[in-house]
C-alpha cells in the first residue's frame, strides 16, 4: 500500500515533530533570500523566534505579487549555479512567477509523485500516458519524472492532438492516462465518433485528474464514460507542480503531504484561521525545498481540511476537492458565486454533457447571467426540453441566489480548449 511506509504512516505527533525539524532548517535558510530577510526584519522578527508549529502565524505571508517583484532570481536561497530547473507560471500577462529548483528538489518531487501514482495502484509493469502540456507548464515533466521513479513506461503524449492521443492509448496498451476533467470528457467524445469502446478497445483503469476545479458528480460521470477509476490530484508551480496532494483509493480527499508542506486554512478576507472543517484559502509553506522555499504561501486555492482519520491508515491531513478560487470569485448583483457551484447543479441532470459556459454581461445597468450546456444527445421533444430548462433554472435558482437564464445547445456546439477549460467568459468589463 505505501512506497514510502516510513513516512506515509507517520502519527500525527511524529508528522508535527518532523515538521518542526524541517521548519527550522527552512527559516534559517530563508535568511539567505534577501526578500525574507527584509520582511522578517521589518516585522522584529529572528528564525529563532518561531518556537512551534503555531508561532508560524507570525509571519507575514507570502504573494504571487512578492515573486512578481522580485522576478526572476531576487528569492533564491542558493546561489544560481546551485540551481537545475526553472519553470514559469503559465499567465500570459504581465510579470510570470518563476520557481527555481536544485538537483535535490528536482529528486524529491520525483518521489513525491510516485508516492502519489503507488498510492492509487500504479506499479511497474503499468503504462502511463501523459496528456499535460510541456515545457515551463510543470504538469508535463512532473507526471513524467514521478512516473519513471515508479518504474512504468511513460508516454510523454503532451498536449493535444485528440486522435493521436487515442492511437497510442489503443496502440500502446495504455493503463493509466493523466488529463484535465474537460480534456477527459473530449477525449471520450472523440472516441465515440471513432467507434472506439474505452471500456471494450483500451486497456485503461486509472485516470489522474486535476489542474481545474470539478465536481464529483463530473469525476462519476469521467469514470462512467471511460470505464475508469479517477483520483483527483493537486498541485501547483509554487510547490513544485504536481504531487502536493494526492487521493488515495477511498476518494475521500486529497492527502497533502506533510513531510513537505505545512497547511494552513484562513479566512480569504479576515486572513484568520478558520476552524477544521470550514472551507477558507489553502496558505502552504515548503520545508522540504532547496533552492527556493516559500514561506505562508497564499495559493488562492478555496478548500478545507476534511475532519477524522483515512481507512487508508495514512495520517497526513486531507483536502476537500478545491471549490474554486479566491480570486476567480464571480459577484453578480451583490451575491458570491463560483462556478463550481453551477457545474454542481448541471451535472446532476444525465440529459446533459460536460462542456458549459458561463456569460457575464450588462443590460441596462443591471448584470446578467447566461449559462450554455450542452445536452448530451439531440432531443426532438419541444414540451422536455422547456421544462428542463425550467427545472435547471430553478435548481440554479435555489443555489446561486439568482435567476440565470439557461441556453441548452447542440452537444460540440460550445467551443473546445486543449488546455483548461474555460467556463466564465465576463463581457461586463468592456461594457463599463
Amino acid at each position: 500500500m505505501y512506497l514510502h511506509p516510513e513516512l506515509e504512516t507517520m502519527t500525527r505527533p511524529e508528522i508535527e515533530k518532523l515538521q518542526m525539524g524541517r521548519l527550522k532548517t527552512t527559516l534559517q535558510r530563508c535568511m539567505n533570500a534577501p526578500f525574507y530577510k527584509k520582511r522578517f526584519e521589518e516585522h522584529g522578527l529572528k528564525p529563532e523566534d518561531i518556537r512551534s508549529l503555531e508561532d508560524l502565524r507570525k509571519i507575514p505571508f507570502t504573494t504571487k505579487q512578492d515573486l512578481r517583484d522580485n522576478y526572476p532570481f531576487g528569492m533564491s536561497v542558493v546561489p544560481l549555479e546551485q540551481v537545475v530547473r526553472l519553470h514559469s507560471s503559465s499567465g500570459t500577462t504581465g510579470t510570470p512567477t518563476v520557481i527555481l529548483h536544485t538537483q535535490k528538489d528536482l529528486d524529491e518531487w520525483a518521489n513525491a509523485v510516485a508516492r502519489c501514482l503507488y498510492m492509487v495502484g500504479l506499479r511497474p509493469g503499468d503504462i502511463f500516458q501523459n496528456s499535460s502540456g510541456y515545457g515551463m507548464f510543470t504538469g508535463g515533466l512532473g507526471f513524467q519524472y514521478g512516473a519513471e521513479r515508479l518504474g512504468m513506461l511513460t508516454v510523454p503524449a503532451a498536449a493535444g492532438n485528440t486522435k493521436r492521443q487515442i492511437k497510442f492509448i489503443t496502440d500502446f496498451g495504455t493503463t493509466a492516462l493523466h488529463a484535465i476533467p474537460s480534456y477527459a470528457g473530449r477525449l471520450y467524445e472523440v472516441m465515440e465518433e471513432m467507434g472506439i469502446d474505452p471500456r471494450r478497445d483500451t486497456k485503461l483503469r486509472t485516470l489522474i485528474i486535476g489542474a481545474e476545479p470539478h465536481s464529483d458528480q463530473q469525476r462519476r460521470r469521467i469514470e462512467d464514460m471511460l470505464g475508469v477509476k479517477a483520483y483527483n490530484s493537486f498541485g501547483m508551480s509554487e510547490m513544485c507542480g504536481p504531487g502536493v496532494a494526492f487521493e488515495c483509493p477511498e476518494q475521500n480527499g486529497m492527502h497533502i503531504w506533510e513531510d513537505y508542506y505545512i497547511v494552513e486554512i484562513v479566512d480569504p478576507e479576515t486572513l484568520e484561521p478558520v476552524p477544521e472543517g470550514e472551507v477558507g484559502e489553502l496558505i502552504l509553506t515548503t520545508i522540504n525545498r532547496e533552492a527556493m522555499p516559500l514561506l505562508r504561501y497564499r495559493t488562492r486555492d478555496l478548500t478545507r481540511i476534511l475532519p477524522g482519520e483515512c481507512p487508508c491508515g495514512r495520517h497526513h491531513k486531507r483536502l476537500d476537492r478545491m471549490k474554486g478560487r479566491s480570486d476567480d470569485m464571480m459577484i453578480l448583483k451583490g451575491v458570491n458565486i463560483f462556478p463550481i457551484q453551477i457545474e454542481n447543479i448541471l451535472m446532476q441532470f444525465k440529459e446533459l454533457g460536460s462542456d458549459y459556459l458561463i456569460t457575464l454581461t450588462n443590460l441596462e445597468a443591471n448584470d446578467e447571467m447566461t449559462v450554455e450546456v450542452e445536452l448530451n444527445e439531440f432531443i426532438d421533444d419541444y414540451g422536455f426540453m422547456q421544462r428542463l430548462t425550467k427545472e435547471i433554472t430553478r435548481q440554479l435558482k435555489d443555489e446561486i441566489l439568482i435567476t440565470p437564464t439557461v441556453k441548452l445547445v447542440p452537444k460540440g456546439s460550445l467551443p473546445k480548449q486543449e488546455g483548461k477549460a474555460v467556463r466564465v467568459k465576463d463581457l461586463r468589463k468592456t461594457l463599463i
